[in-house]
């Protein structure tokens, strides 16, 4: 291919699909690279994402409210996690926990 009979519009052309054809390309190996080192893991017992530690990690499910604020029924806690000022409030002015449960 003699590139200098090219125009310039034919030369960014063809610089576009050799920049698409080198990512196909990359996005080729890397696929096949995956399958083969998912298939030496399957031989061997585990799966890829078992050994590479990227196995889905179970989610918690939404707690659900134990405590209200006796001031703001629409404010609750579930008892997770840092203590909401409200409650640290009621505590300080002798409630106790279980006069604010749900």
């Amino acid at each position: 291919m003699d590139l200098n009979a090219l125009s310039l519009k034919e030369l960014k052309e063809l610089q576009s699909q050799v920049a698409r054809a080198i990512a196909s390309y990359e996005d080729r190996k890397k696929k096949e690279a995956v399958a083969e080192l998912e298939d030496r893991a399957r031989q061997m017992g585990f799966s890829l994402a078992e050994l590479l530690g990227t196995a889905p990690v179970r989610k918690r499910a939404p707690a659900s409210a134990k405590y209200a604020n006796p001031a703001n029924s629409a404010e609750t806690w579930s008892g997770r996690g840092r203590k909401p000022r409200w409650f640290e409030a009621a505590l300080a002015d002798g409630k106790s926990p279980e006069d604010l449960a749900v």
